[in-house]
């Protein structure tokens, strides 16, 4: 548990049915749990948190979460990004930051929330973080289901996009390294509620991430390097991937056999 004279930490997982490429996803079985299961109880195990919730807007998340006790909260259907979700269900929750990891991160780790948090905590100025991973296949680098970010020399993002960037030209991946967007995300509440206020953005719209809104406002988002293995699960095919992946991993062992 996070000390009284620290930031009080809480996570929210948004989840809903209705993917696009993968209807039913959050409850998706995956090594005979449901995916948000595995989520919630990966990032619970984090000792910087104070609470640990999912976010949606449908029933069937809801009902699975009770059944391996879980908190969470019903939110709208209309929200049309993860972020403006996890923003309502901030409104509901007591805790000074908010991290934001996605239903499909099923390989999340607690030591991976933890590394994005911890530039909050020694810098106030810093009011949203992301976690990135360098790309290192030509295959992932061109999948539109990963969203790319470069960044300047600080760390801070400048754009996200699910096409390939930085432009490779003559170069080959390894010369100018590309990075991808982990789906956790740090927000001071005040930012979280803020970025709920903003309207959408053009760029926010067109590449379909969330970050561009705070960027096209003129609002820094931090990066954060993590060199430990994740896959979000977009398609059935990432679901079978992330299963063969996960059997071996010892944190599932801690919460299934509980």
């Amino acid at each position: 548990m996070a000390s009284k004279s620290s930031p009080t930490i809480a996570v929210v997982i948004p989840a809903r049915m209705g993917s696009s490429r993968f209807p039913g996803k959050p409850i998706a079985k995956l090594l005979g749990l449901p995916m948000v299961q595995h989520v919630y109880a990966r990032v619970a195990m984090s000792k910087s948190l104070t609470g640990t919730y999912l976010a949606t807007c449908d029933e069937e998340i809801a009902a699975a979460t009770r059944i391996f006790g879980g908190r969470y909260i019903m939110t709208s259907t209309k929200h049309q990004r993860a972020s403006d979700r996890v923003a309502e269900a901030a409104e509901r929750i007591d805790a000074d930051i908010f991290v934001l990891v996605q239903g499909d991160e099923p390989m999340v780790t607690p030591e991976m929330v933890d590394a994005s948090v911890a530039p909050m905590l020694t810098d106030p100025s810093i009011q949203c973080v992301n976690l990135t991973k360098r790309i290192t296949t030509q295959e992932e680098l061109e999948d539109p289901n990963t969203i790319k970010v470069v960044m300047d020399k600080n760390w801070d993002a400048l754009y996200f996009s699910r096409k390939a960037i930085p432009t490779r030209g003559v170069k080959a991946l390894k010369e100018i390294p590309a990075y991808k967007q982990v789906c956790i995300i740090p927000f001071r509440k005040e930012a979280l509620l803020k970025y709920a206020a903003l309207p959408p953005t053009p760029l926010e719209v067109a590449e379909s991430v969330d970050m561009m809104r705070f960027l096209e406002h003129g609002i820094k988002v931090r990066m954060v390097e993590t060199t430990q293995e994740t896959h979000a699960v977009d398609t059935p095919a990432d679901l079978a991937m992330v299963e063969r992946l996960m059997k071996r991993d010892p944190l599932v062992r801690v919460y299934s056999n509980s």
